[in-house]
């Protein structure tokens, strides 16, 4: 295992070795910090070298589990098992289907617009949700590591044979797979692979998929984004780091005039938002006196909070008083059975 290094400003710099940077911070020479889960060190004294290698990350989509691995020619430094952002397209139709219904209604409702958005070149938000969190995931990882290279299992949709070009253009996952691919060419080198490629890698390393593929484990998906990250990077044939790191997208209500279902009395009580108030955020990484590292989750008339677990979407209390949680950041997804770089 080895522990990301970040410079004074926070550039990333090589990993280390745990031992290493254990002498690091008793010599006062770097600051131990998490960043999502993820153990890393900064210096606090200029780095005797700025040598970089080559690091890859291999992106193996999926449409339930996504499988991530950062690793240069010697060392496979993290896995990243991430479930896919694949709700947000039903959530539009949803709030599209609400407020068409309120203007039948003698409710608040905004008038009939001509629609903004047609013959413009735009993504769904659904198809923007689900790539974009795929970027996200890379820039997260690209403030850890030195990241040069990003492999891609490239993933086709089915289209029309003998069709024009404009056939796939009716693809949600062309349209977002290609966005993506755009957008990884500003930052880093792209390299992409067939599936049967990334299967030839696999059988050619001796290495097994599990047919299991909600499970969390390393041959489940990661083993797949380690085959592309070898493909880009080179190094020996079998993994020497096959602890996986799972996180998920944290589901956020926003803009929902109300709630769907009416309460007792015929009310509706407004429901979404991010802001608790005297500066609070949702989803803010908080240490609780009796549950330890917990997050935020909201707060009620009374100004008691409502705290979850880490792990998923279990809600621990909904009494917590301002006392007795200390701060500490804003999460960026949930984190579970992480296997991090502890020293």
């Amino acid at each position: 295992m080895f522990v990301p290094v970040v410079d004074k400003d926070q550039n990333p710099l090589m990993p280390t070795k745990p031992s290493r940077a254990r002498k690091w911070i008793r010599d006062k020479k770097a600051t131990p910090f998490w960043k999502n889960g993820i153990f890393c060190v900064r210096l606090n004294v200029d780095p005797s070298d700025r040598y970089f290698q080559d690091i890859g990350i291999g992106v193996d989509p999926g449409s339930k589990k996504e499988g991530f691995t950062v690793k240069s020619e010697n060392h496979t430094y993290l896995n990243v098992q991430a479930d896919a952002h694949n709700k947000v397209g039903k959530k539009v139709a949803k709030r599209r289907e609400l407020r068409r219904s309120r203007r039948a209604r003698k409710c608040p409702n905004r008038k009939n617009r001509t629609h903004r958005l047609a013959n413009s070149a735009r993504i769904p938000a659904g198809t923007r949700a689900r790539w974009d969190w795929k970027l996200r995931i890379l820039h997260w990882l690209s403030k850890l590591f030195p990241i040069t290279h990003v492999c891609v299992e490239d993933i086709k949709a089915r289209t029309i044979e003998r069709a024009k070009k404009w056939n796939q253009s009716f693809s949600p996952l062309e349209v977002g797979k290609q966005w993506f691919y755009t957008e990884i060419e500003k930052k880093w080198q792209l390299l992409t692979l067939q599936g049967w490629e990334t299967q030839e890698i696999r059988d050619r390393l001796g290495l097994k998929k599990s047919s299991k593929k909600l499970s969390e484990t390393f041959d489940a998906h990661c083993v797949d984004s380690w085959c592309l990250a070898y493909h880009a990077m080179g190094g020996a044939s079998i993994p020497e780091n096959t602890d996986i790191f799972c996180i998920a997208p944290i589901r956020i209500k926003r803009r929902e005039l109300h709630r769907q279902k009416e309460s007792k009395g015929r009310i509706r009580s407004r429901q979404g938002g991010t802001v608790l108030g005297n500066g609070l955020v949702k989803n803010t990484l908080v240490k609780h006196d009796k549950y330890g590292l917990t997050r935020l989750s909201g707060v009620n008339a009374r100004g008691l909070f409502s705290i979850y677990n880490l792990e998923g979407n279990k809600r621990l209390t909904t009494g917590a008083k301002r006392s007795d949680f200390r701060l500490l950041t804003r999460l960026n997804f949930n984190y579970r059975n992480g296997h991090s770089s502890k020293v």
